[in-house]
Order: structure tokens, then C-alpha cells, then sequence
């Protein structure tokens, strides 16, 4: 029981991770259109793989966590 427990508060900070890193995705994101439209490409390529990293990891760590715990339950 105790073990449900901590993966329910870890759950939360997944989360708040994934809430934090779709709102640096959508910061990165306006930062490449505002650097696109004054012609920085240095700049404009490394908000376009910020945006991408951080667009990765809010899609991508909550669905392995879901994983963890869907094997955590059946086995």
C-alpha cells in the first residue's frame, strides 16, 4: 500500500514536469517564429531543437510512467 502511494505522488510530479515542459515547448516554439521572422538562423535552429526536446519529453514521460505502472499492476 505504502508502494501505491509513492507512485501516486510521483504521478503528480510527472505531471507538473509535463505542464512545465508544454509551456517551454510553446515558449521555444514562439521564440523560432519570432527568430524566423528577423533571419537569426543560429538562434532559429536552436529554439526549433528546444521545442522539439521539450515536446519530446512531456509526451514521452508520462506515457512511460503509464507503462511502469500498468506492469506494476498486472505483475
Amino acid at each position: 500500500m505504502e508502494q501505491l502511494a509513492l507512485t501516486g505522488s510521483i504521478g503528480i510530479w510527472i505531471g507538473i514536469f509535463t505542464a512545465f515542459m508544454l509551456t517551454a515547448s510553446l515558449y521555444f516554439t514562439l521564440t523560432y517564429f519570432e527568430h524566423l521572422k528577423q533571419g537569426d538562423d543560429r538562434s532559429m535552429k536552436q529554439s526549433k531543437v528546444c521545442a522539439a526536446i521539450t515536446l519530446f519529453l512531456a509526451l514521452v514521460v508520462p506515457g512511460f510512467y503509464q507503462l511502469y505502472l500498468f506492469n506494476q499492476m498486472m505483475f
